[in-house]
C-alpha cells in the first residue's frame, strides 16, 4: 500500500481507477452496478447504502443527537464533515 502500487484496476469503460485492495475495489463496483445491499432497519426508513459506514453515518439522522458544535457560533452539526464544510463557509 506504501509503494502507491494499485493492482485492483476498474475494468468500466471510462472509469480507469485503481485500489489498493480488494475491498475497497469490490466497494467501488457498486456505484457501477448499482447495489446497495446495507439497509437501514429503523421503522419506515428503508434507505439503502452502498457502503457500511454510510449506513453507520445515516444513523444519526434518526437518533436526532447532534454532538459537534462549531466554537464560533455554537450551532449544532450530527456529522464532523457538516461541521468542517460550516467552518469552511463561515
Amino acid at each position: 500500500t506504501h509503494t502507491g502500487e494499485r493492482p485492483y484496476m476498474c475494468a468500466e469503460p471510462g472509469c480507469g481507477r485503481g485500489f489498493t485492495s480488494a475491498t475497497n475495489y469490490k466497494n467501488h463496483m457498486r456505484i457501477h452496478t448499482g447495489e446497495k445491499p446495507y439497509l437501514c432497519t429503523v421503522p419506515g426508513c428503508g434507505k439503502r447504502f452502498t457502503e457500511y459506514s454510510s449506513l453507520y453515518k445515516h444513523h444519526v439522522v434518526h437518533t436526532h443527537c447532534k454532538p459537534y458544535t462549531c466554537s464560533s457560533c455554537g450551532k449544532t452539526y450530527r456529522q464532523t464533515s457538516t461541521l468542517a464544510m460550516h467552518k469552511r463557509s463561515s
